[in-house]
C-alpha cells in the first residue's frame, strides 16, 4: 500500500508543470544570483569566498522524491561543506499551485530537518529558468575556475531515488570526488528524476 501511495503521488508530480528547455549545459559558466534564505537574509554564491564549488539543488518540501532524498542531501552537505563544496538548496515551486512550498512552510521544514545549508526561495522562478531546472530534486555541481563557476555535472543525485540501500552509482559524490582529485568527472549528465517544478501560470 505504501508503494502504491508513493507511486500515485509521483505520477501526479511528474505530470504537473511545464518543462523549461533552456538552461545550463555541462561546460557552461553559471551566473551568480541573490535569493532570500529561510533566515531572511539575501544569499549569493559570491558570499562563499573560499568555496571550490557548489552543489546547487533545486528542491522543495512536498515532492515524494525530495522527501526520499532529504537525508542524502543533508549528508552531502555534511560530507562536502568542509571540503569546499557546500549545498545550496533552492525552492522554485509556485506556492499558489503548491501551498506546502510557501516561504513560511520552507522555514518550518528547514528547522524540522535541521538544515545546516541555505534553503532559498526563487519567488520569480528566474534562477530555475536560468539553470534550466525541471524537477525536484535537480542537481548542478559547479566548480570555481578563477572568477568563473563552471557547470561540471547536471542531473540526479544517484541511481535509486526510492531505496538508498540499493544505490550503486552516486553521481554527485563521484563528480565532486573527481574534482577534488583534479580528475575529469566520470559522468557529467543524467536525467533528473523527481516531480516537475510547479511553474506560475503566466
Amino acid at each position: 500500500m505504501k508503494q502504491l501511495v508513493f507511486g500515485c503521488a509521483v505520477i501526479l508530480c511528474l505530470t504537473s508543470g511545464a518543462p523549461i528547455k533552456n538552461g545550463y549545459e555541462v561546460g557552461d559558466t553559471a551566473k551568480d544570483f541573490k535569493l532570500k534564505n529561510v533566515d531572511g537574509k539575501m544569499i549569493s554564491l559570491s558570499d562563499w569566498k573560499d568555496a571550490k564549488g557548489f552543489i546547487v539543488i533545486f528542491d522543495c518540501n512536498t515532492c515524494p522524491y525530495s522527501k526520499a532524498y532529504n537525508d542524502r542531501i543533508v549528508a552531502l552537505n555534511e560530507h562536502y561543506v568542509g571540503k569546499g563544496f557546500p549545498v545550496v538548496a533552492i525552492n522554485a515551486n509556485d506556492p499558489e499551485s503548491s501551498p506546502g512550498d510557501s516561504f513560511d512552510k520552507m522555514v518550518s521544514y528547514s528547522k524540522k530537518k535541521g538544515y545546516a545549508f541555505p534553503y532559498l526561495v526563487d519567488e520569480s522562478q528566474s534562477v530555475a529558468k536560468m539553470y534550466g531546472a525541471t524537477n525536484t530534486p535537480h542537481v548542478y555541481v559547479l566548480s570555481r575556475k578563477a572568477n568563473d563557476l563552471k557547470v561540471e555535472y547536471v542531473g540526479t543525485i544517484d541511481d535509486n531515488a526510492r531505496d538508498e540501500s540499493s544505490v550503486t552509482k552516486k553521481y554527485v559524490e563521484e563528480a565532486i570526488d573527481a574534482l577534488l582529485a583534479g580528475k575529469s568527472v566520470p559522468t557529467t549528465k543524467t536525467k533528473a528524476i523527481g516531480c516537475g517544478i510547479k511553474w506560475k501560470n503566466s
